[in-house]
């Protein structure tokens, strides 16, 4: 990607500063109201406070969480404790969530601080999980290694480039190989709330192995959620403030070619998809200055929208659950394990419903 100066920012906001009021009200959708849409039986996990912003569903049943995630200018419910990955088994009538030992000399779990996250399985079964950290403000991929019968992560290694400066969500296509999305492209704080707030769209995909590092994907405004469809075929990026869902070819040297976007009406987080049918679940945010102006009186609101078919020319979406922040704050990921539909937030709690 090409170098932008001071001055070109500069530029390009005084071009932009003229509608950039009104276009950065559209963008956040903070006039929204989101109309409920209820599931038969819902309940809250028990052992969630602080947030469980991204999970993983192991095809056990297992539900791997990132839980604690301080990021700046998002509400935190604990400030000065460190993040930590939970478990939960979702065959359980009711389950709870205990939180994972993590061993490792190396690994610094005073300044842990879990975004997205991602698994994936070895030929011989072992599962990795990859972690976007963001310890000191800066971004790492921490990889683990799911250790089952003692629940626990034993930490393997550390991974920092210069091309992944502000890591939201990874993909895991190998141990340590992965496709992760930048949300901002500067990384100076000053510059990154000017880039958000005249939309620039400079956000971008890269793609990641210990051999090669490049960029796959440009040009979003604040690109977030990414995953991949269970042939391993298309990898699919949410981008945030402009609420779509882009589908990318992926090819042999694991370059991506866009197919089509989808508009939604939301502010579009994670992506999770489901193993069997390939539908897409995604956690959503109606009212995006809901999200990062945080105002007990009128809290963000939790939407989940289920996408079928998104590879056709007419992809069928559907709200499947909406709740105006009385109950659950902030969804930010959703996933189905045989008829259970489990809801994250970015700070709050997490949410257990039958389909």
């Amino acid at each position: 990607m090409a170098k932008l100066s001071l001055f070109t920012l500069l530029g390009l906001g005084l071009t932009l500063l003229k509608d950039h009021d009104s276009s950065y009200q559209t963008r956040l959708n903070v006039f929204r109201e989101v109309q409920p849409v209820e599931l038969p039986k819902c309940n809250l996990v028990k052992g969630i406070e602080a947030g469980s912003e991204d999970l993983e569903i192991l095809p056990d049943g297992l539900a791997l969480i990132s839980s604690g995630l301080k990021f700046p200018g998002l509400k935190s419910f604990e400030p000065d404790k460190p993040g930590k990955i939970l478990l939960m088994d979702l065959n359980e009538a009711d389950p709870a969530v205990v939180e994972l030992n993590i061993t490792g000399s190396a690994f610094d779990l005073s300044s842990f601080n879990p975004h997205g996250i991602s698994t994936f399985t070895d030929a011989d079964n072992t599962v990795y999980l990859l972690v976007v950290n963001h310890p000191d403000v800066k971004s790492t991929v921490e990889c683990f290694k799911f250790q089952k019968e003692e629940k626990s992560l034993l930490h393997l290694k550390t991974i920092r480039h210069k091309l992944l400066p502000n890591l939201n969500d990874i993909v895991a296509v190998g141990p340590e190989h992965f496709y992760g999305t930048n949300d901002h492209y500067f990384i100076d704080p000053f510059l990154k709330s000017w880039e958000l707030y005249l939309g620039f769209a400079l956000s971008y995909v890269v793609y990641y192995s210990p051999n090669e590092v490049q960029v796959v994907a440009d040009g979003f405004d604040f690109a977030n959620g990414i995953n991949i469809s269970p042939d391993g075929k298309y990898v699919y990026i949410a981008e945030l403030l402009a609420h779509k869902i882009h589908v990318y070819e992926k090819h042999a040297n694991w370059t991506l070619t866009p197919l089509k976007s989808l508009v939604t009406n939301t502010l579009v987080d994670n992506i999770s998809v489901d193993p069997v049918t390939g539908d897409l679940w995604i956690g959503c945010h109606p009212n995006g200055k809901r999200i990062f102006f945080y105002d007990e009186k009128h809290p963000p609101a939790s939407e989940v929208l289920q996408i079928q078919n998104i590879l056709t020319e007419e992809p069928k979406v559907t709200v499947a659950y909406a709740e105006n922040g009385t109950v659950l704050q902030g969804s930010s990921v959703a996933s189905v394990y045989k008829g259970r539909l489990l809801i994250g937030t970015v700070y709050q709690k997490a949410l257990l419903c039958e389909l």
